[in-house]
């Protein structure tokens, strides 16, 4: 249900790369609600994904850009400023990559130069780019600012490596940036953690649906779907969240605060059984 709660705003959605995608959900989302917004992605990932089909739907430009690069990023921020007729009002950064999870590195293992990769792209490029936005002035007084991260960023999960210290300095970024661009425009910056999500990013990291499942058993509401993540992205961009800055918002069905749950106990109790037998 569309309430216009995005309606006059304009945006800047990084990371779409298919359908399966949170970004692209968010995309669809903020559309419904009103919003204007530029669709940004890497070269390489906009050949392997669909973007246009979802620039197509919600009459969205697109400007490629690596995230990685500052002066591609000064590009997105004044093409979206130009191409859409005005300061940006929300930003969402949905950029995660690590060529160690990639290539089967275990942690005890870890390729440096990959890992280095893997800070800049997952959690370097959201520095790089508010950077981007404060020095050219792109983000309008009340705007909003979201990154999309995970409860791996505060503790340790098996085969997430080193992206769980790039979820860790993402949201040290958020917390940093929002404290100074609160000062300075009354903007506002957030990190969402969300739960294991059916994606192609997660879809790649070993024993990805083991963990899907036990998560969907320990939270008391199931696993968040993209879809409702989107609403909560939609809902911190709007301004009926206006105070809320520097946090890292649970969005996981309270897998988050469980310390066990009805069905992990029956599945560990059936195990113990048939042990037995």
């Amino acid at each position: 249900m569309a309430n216009n709660l995005l309606a006059g705003k304009r945006g800047i959605i990084f990371g779409a790369l298919n359908e399966q995608s949170i970004a692209w959900k968010v995309a669809q989302r903020c559309h419904e609600e009103g919003a204007t917004f530029v669709l940004s992605n890497a070269p390489l990932a906009m050949r392997m994904g669909e973007i246009n089909k979802l620039s197509e739907e919600c009459n969205a430009p697109i400007i490629a850009a690596d995230a990685t690069v500052v002066e591609d990023l000064e590009k997105v921020f004044s093409g979206a400023v130009e191409q859409l007729g005005g300061k940006i009002d929300f930003v969402l950064h949905s950029i995660g990559m690590s060529p160690n999870i990639r290539k089967g590195k275990g942690y005890g293992e870890l390729n440096y130069d990959w890992f280095q990769k893997t800070l800049d792209i997952s959690a370097l490029s959201f520095h790089k780019m508010l950077h981007v936005a404060e020095k050219q002035d792109a983000l309008n007084e009340w705007g909003s600012v979201v990154a999309l991260s995970y409860i791996a960023a505060q503790r340790a999960f098996l085969d997430y490596t080193d992206m769980s210290q790039a979820k860790a300095v993402l949201e040290s970024i958020a917390r940093s940036y929002g404290q100074r661009l609160g000062h300075l425009k009354k903007v506002r910056v957030n990190t969402v953690s969300q739960s294991p999500t059916k994606t192609t990013a997660g879809a790649g990291i070993s024993g990805f649906n083991a963990f899907y499942e036990y998560a969907e058993r320990m939270s008391p509401l199931g696993n968040a779907p993209a879809e409702a993540c989107a609403d909560y992205c939609v809902s911190l961009f709007s301004d009926l969240t206006r105070f809320v800055t520097m946090q890292n918002l649970m969005h996981d069905g309270g897998f988050s605060t469980t310390g066990i749950s009805e069905g992990i106990v029956e599945a560990i109790t059936q195990a113990s059984a048939g042990s037995e037998a």
